[in-house]
C-alpha cells in the first residue's frame, strides 16, 4: 500500500500531530511530529511526519545538529523546498533565542561562566569563527553585545580600532572579548594571545579595562582571566 493512502487525515484523531497537541498537550509530540506541524503537509508519496523523520536524519536525530544546517541542506529532502526550510530554520532560531534570553537579561557579570553559558547557546550553531565583544558599564552590567567580525572555519580577524570605537560609543568602562572555535579545540593560538594583549594595551589609553577573553565551543570554554594569562 502506498503511503499516500495512509495520509495524516486517515489516521486516528489522537495520532494526528495537530489534534494530538490539542488533546494531549505539546509535550506529548515527538520531534518529528512537531516538525510535521511546521512543514504543514507532505507529498503524494509521503506524509508530513515521514518527511519530518527524513529531516531529522539530516541532523543525525539531534536538534542541536539540525540547527546548524542551511537551507541548501534541508532542500535535499524531496518535498522540502525553500519555504519549508525557512520555516524550520526560523523555528529553531526562536528556540535558541528563547534559551539564550533566560541566561543573560542585562545581567551583572560576576564570573567567566556567566558569559560562557550564554555564548555556548548564542554561537553553538555556527560553523565558522566569529569574534564578539560584551560592552559593560561601571556596575559590570552588559550595555551591549555585538559580533564584530566573521571569518572562516579556522579563523577570523578582529580590528582593535573597531572594538574601541564601539566601546566609546557604548560608554563602556570594560569589555569582554570572545570568539568561538567550531573545531572544538579550546586552546588559544599565539595569534589569539597577541590580539588580546594588543587590545588590552590600546584600551588602557581610554581607561577601558579588558576583563577577559573567552574561547567557547560545544564542549566547554577557555578563559584568559581564569588561566592568569590576561
Amino acid at each position: 500500500m502506498q503511503e499516500s493512502n495512509c495520509s495524516i487525515k486517515r489516521w486516528a484523531k489522537d495520532d494526528r500531530p495537530r489534534e494530538k497537541l490539542l488533546l494531549k498537550g505539546v509535550e506529548s509530540l515527538s520531534d518529528s511530529e512537531l516538525i510535521a506541524i511546521l512543514i504543514n503537509h507532505g507529498t503524494k508519496e509521503k506524509s508530513a511526519v515521514s518527511l519530518a523523520k527524513e529531516i531529522l536524519l539530516l541532523g543525525k536525530n539531534n536538534l542541536d545538529e539540525l540547527g546548524k544546517l542551511s537551507i541548501n541542506e534541508f532542500i535535499r529532502v524531496k518535498g522540502i523546498g525553500e519555504a519549508k526550510s525557512i520555516t524550520i530554520i526560523a523555528a529553531l532560531e526562536l528556540g535558541r533565542r528563547r534559551h539564550a534570553s533566560k541566561i543573560l537579561p542585562k545581567s551583572t557579570i560576576t564570573n567567566s561562566a556567566d558569559i560562557a553559558n550564554y555564548l555556548q547557546i548564542k554561537l553553538k550553531d555556527l560553523r565558522h569563527e566569529v569574534f564578539a565583544v560584551f560592552f559593560l558599564n561601571r556596575a559590570n552590567k552588559i550595555n551591549h553585545f555585538e559580533i564584530i567580525s566573521e571569518g572562516g572555519i579556522t579563523g577570523t580577524v578582529a580590528d582593535p580600532r573597531i572594538i574601541l570605537k564601539k566601546a566609546l560609543e557604548e560608554d563602556a568602562v570594560s569589555i569582554i572579548l570572545c570568539h568561538n572555535h567550531p573545531s572544538g579545540n579550546l586552546k588559544p593560538s599565539k595569534a589569539d594571545e597577541e590580539l588580546t594583549l594588543k587590545i588590552k594595551s590600546a584600551a588602557k589609553y581610554f581607561d577601558i579595562t579588558v576583563l577577559d577573553h573567552l574561547i567557547v565551543s560545544d564542549g566547554g570554554y577557555f578563559s584568559f582571566a581564569d588561566e592568569g594569562i590576561l
